[in-house]
C-alpha cells in the first residue's frame, strides 16, 4: 500500500523559512515514480508547486515557487522534501504531497496527473 506522511509544517514569521519532509512507503525509489508537492490555501484550489522524478531527480517549478521553493529528494530515506524561503503570508495553505508512477519524466502540475496524496501538513506564515 503506497502512503504519503507530510511533516515539517509550522507557524513562521514573513520572511523565514520552513522545510516539509514527504515520507514515502509502498514502493522504493528506484522505480520510476514522480513526487509533487501542491498546496490549498483557504477558499482556493489545490496548486500545484513542484515535482521531482525518482528516475534521475529531474524537477518541475511552478512560476510561483521558482526561486523560493526547492525540490529535492533522499533516496535511501524514501523523502522528498520542499525548502520554503522567504515565506510570506499569502503562501498560508495546507501542503500536501503526490505521487505517480511509471514515468521516468516530470509531469504537469495537476492533480489529475497524480493518483496517491499524503494528509497534509498545514503551513501558517504571519506578518
Amino acid at each position: 500500500e503506497v502512503q504519503l506522511v507530510e511533516s515539517g509544517g509550522g507557524l513562521v514569521q514573513a520572511g523565514g523559512s520552513l522545510r516539509l519532509s514527504c515520507l514515502v512507503s509502498g514502493f522504493t525509489f528506484d522505480e520510476a515514480w514522480v513526487i509533487g508537492w501542491f498546496r490549498q490555501a483557504p477558499g482556493k484550489g489545490r496548486e500545484g508547486l513542484s515535482c521531482i522524478t525518482t528516475y534521475d531527480g529531474s524537477t518541475n517549478y511552478a512560476d510561483s515557487a521558482k526561486g523560493r521553493f526547492t525540490i529535492s529528494i533522499d533516496n535511501n530515506k524514501n523523502t522528498v522534501f520542499l525548502q520554503l524561503d522567504s515565506l510570506k503570508p499569502e503562501a498560508t495553505a495546507v501542503y500536501y504531497c503526490a505521487a505517480t508512477f511509471g514515468t521516468k519524466q516530470v509531469v504537469e502540475l495537476s492533480e489529475v496527473e497524480f493518483a496517491y496524496w499524503g494528509q497534509g501538513t498545514q503551513v501558517t506564515v504571519s506578518l
